[in-house]
């Protein structure tokens, strides 16, 4: 089932709310290069999920996960008092999967073309198997008595 239009209106509110904390108030040395990619918001608004990517190597992305778990008590008041609804809705964090999935469509297409350029070395070589024409020509009907 889809988000409601409130739901939506509310994760998108929540989304500009921790990227711009994240920019301007959260000063921990173990928080890298974030970036908020997507935000999503139960029915009742009782719980967000916070979707985010880290620049940076593995050791980064767990820094900056240690760093976004120990702010999230500061975020969630700042999300509260943003919103102004009356249940402040509980975060969590989750690194999101896009760019190893984008890593992974490269590897993909890059095998791909590898794969074209070999079909494409074999067909420069390549005969016909039969005739170069394969198809049949039509009869022609030749008139040895002509009644004219």
């Amino acid at each position: 089932m889809g988000q409601s239009h409130r739901s939506q209106k509310v994760a998108d509110r929540i989304k500009v709310v921790v990227a711009s904390l994240l920019e301007e108030k959260i000063k921990d040395p173990r928080l890298g290069f974030v970036t908020i990619t997507d935000t999503r918001v139960t029915g009742d608004l009782q719980h967000a999920s916070v979707f985010y990517t880290v620049l940076g190597d593995e050791a980064q992305r767990e820094s900056t996960a240690a760093a976004l778990e120990s702010a999230k008590g500061v975020i969630r008041s700042a999300v509260g008092r943003d919103l102004g609804t009356r249940i402040t809705p509980s975060i969590a964090f989750f690194p999101d999967g896009l760019p190893e999935s984008a890593l992974a469509l490269e590897s993909l297409l890059e095998t791909v073309h590898q794969r074209d350029a070999e079909v494409i070395a074999l067909r420069a070589n390549a005969k016909y198997a039969g005739d170069a024409d394969p198809y049949k020509a039509p009869r022609e009907i030749v008139d040895d008595n002509p009644s004219n």
